[in-house]
Order: C-alpha cells, then structure tokens, then sequence
C-alpha cells in the first residue's frame, strides 16, 4: 500500500517558497546568486598584457560558437584561466555568478593544482581539475549521477565549494560593453550636436535683433559724397575745358604760321598732356623761319617739302 500523500496546490506553494528562501539566502552583497550552467567550458591561454579581455573573449566564442558569450578570467603563473558559458544560458539568471570560478587560480576557493574541485547544484555537478602530465586545466559538467562517479574515480583530493563562503565573481560581457559604449557615445553625440544647434541659433538671433536695433546713421555719408562728387565732376569739367581751349588756340596759331609760309599742318597730338605736332612746308624754309615755329626737320615728303616736328 503507497502512503504517499499525493502533492496539493498548498503543498507545490510551500516548495516553491522553501526553493525561493534557499535561493535569497545565496545572494551576496553585491546581489549575485550562484548558478551552475550546463553550457559552461573553460581553459587556459598565454598571458599577454593588454590583450586579456581579447584573448578569452576569442578562444571562448570558439568553444561557444557564439560570440554573445559571459566569461570570467584569473591570471597566474604568465597564464590566463577562464571560464566561458554562452549569454543565452543565463536568460533565467541574469545576475548570478558560478561557484565554480572561485577555484580559478588565485580566486578564493583555489589550494592547488593536486586539487579537484567539485560544485553541485539542482542535479547538475561540475568539477574542476588539472591534468598532472600537460598541466591543462579540465571542466566537467552535466548531470550529477554520471559526474560526480566519474569525478571520484580520479585519485586526488576534493574540495566541495561552498557557495556561501567563497567570493563572487562576476561575468562579463564584451559584446554588451561595445553596446553600451556606443548607446552611450551615440547619446553624447546627438546632445552635443543639439547643444551646438541651440547655440547657433542663439547667437543668429542675437545678431539678427542687433542688427535691426542698431541701423547706421548714412545721412551725413551721403551729404559728403555727393559734395565731393559735385565738386571733382566741376572740376574735372574745367581742366577739360581749358586744356581744349589751349589747344584750339595753338592750333589755330600755327595754321596761320604756316599759311604764311604755304605750310600745312599734317599732325597734332596731345599725349598725356605732352604736345606733339608735325607739318609740311616748302624747301626754301629753313633757318631763321624754322626758328619761328620751334620746330626741327625730321625728313622730307615725296613731293619734295621738309617735315618738321614741334613739341610745343
């Protein structure tokens, strides 16, 4: 006869509390609870400086094959030691931490290499050991009834972690820090082009506002322009008129001198207020009568005459 009362609704409730109490005891200070993914891998890589969050991150989506990866690293011995679990396992449990990145080296729960270090947890066990030929560090996971027999075959100590007392350490997440870094220079970016916005406007009001309020007197501007244009048109009038009432006068001057002599006036020139002027007159005029004119021979016509040239 089964005397096994069958489970009631109150009977379901009061588990669920007691698994909920159990899991609010776990969590640390900094709000971590642990937990034990079935996805969980780790190894070992060459320390190089600067480049440990790249290396893990790397040989990590490699073992994952994904590159939205949690990961937590120690580093000894020129040596990192990781452990890596793909983001999508921790859906469920966000902010929880594995117990078994306490016996990384140099975490609080690592003794030795000698060591296997075992964590159970809702019928999945995991353990953590170093093979003693290749020094390589080995991560066994998955259900407790075939882990842990397998775990206590190998001669060499044991160490259970107790989640209570060993020191969180937290995931990280590389592909959700790049996300966070361009959220946030995104957000600077288009507040400081609104800033800049802003401002230019600001400042076009201003000069805009300025400049209807303050309009330059150019009355007394114009008054003056328009004097000093009046007065260069006058006199720029009269040197014309004199300078062509000169010139008339002396043309008019040698055309008699030379009519006299049966001369003819062939060229008058003003050249930047230097006169030049050339004529014909017969052969017998020369010497004394050339004198009158002010004039030098420059050479003879075909028809005979002498063509002089004056210059004033």
């Amino acid at each position: 006869m089964n005397d096994a009362a069958p489970l009631t609704a109150d009977t379901t409730a009061m588990m669920r509390s007691k698994a909920a109490e159990k899991k609010a005891s776990l969590i640390m200070n900094d709000g971590l609870y642990p937990y034990l993914s079935p996805d969980i891998v780790g190894g070992s890589l060459p320390y190089v400086f600067g480049h440990e969050d790249e290396a893990v991150w790397n040989a990590a989506a490699q073992a994952c094959s994904t590159d939205r990866i949690n990961y937590t690293y120690t580093i000894a011995d020129d040596r990192i030691w990781y452990l890596a679990v793909p983001s999508v396992s921790l859906a469920s449990n966000p902010d929880s931490w594995c117990p078994l990145a306490s016996a990384l080296p140099g975490n609080s729960e690592y003794w030795d290499r000698e060591t296997v270090y075992i964590y159970e947890q809702e019928g999945t066990a995991a353990g953590l050991r170093w093979d003693q030929e290749t020094g390589k560090m080995q991560v066994y996971v998955g259900p407790a009834r075939t882990v842990l027999p397998r775990l206590q075959t190998l001669d060499a100590n044991f160490v259970t972690i107790n989640p209570e007392r060993a020191t969180p350490a937290r995931w990280k997440n590389r592909a959700l820090q790049e996300e966070k870094l361009s959220r946030d220079t995104i957000y600077w970016l288009f507040w400081s082009g609104a800033a800049v916005a802003i401002l230019a406007i600001i400042v076009w009001l201003g000069s805009h506002v300025i400049g209807m309020a303050i309009s330059p007197n150019l009355e007394l501007a114009q008054k003056e322009t328009s004097a000093a244009t009046e007065k260069l048109m006058m006199q720029a009038t009269q040197v014309i008129r004199n300078d062509s009432d000169r010139h008339l006068f002396r043309m008019q001057e040698l055309l008699l001198s030379l009519q006299n002599v049966g001369g003819t006036l062939m060229k008058y020139e003003v050249i930047a207020g230097k006169i030049t002027w050339e004529a014909l007159v017969p052969p017998a005029v020369s010497g004394d009568s050339l004198k009158q004119f002010q004039a030098r021979a420059i050479g003879t016509s075909p028809d005979g005459r002498v063509r002089i040239q004056g210059t004033n």
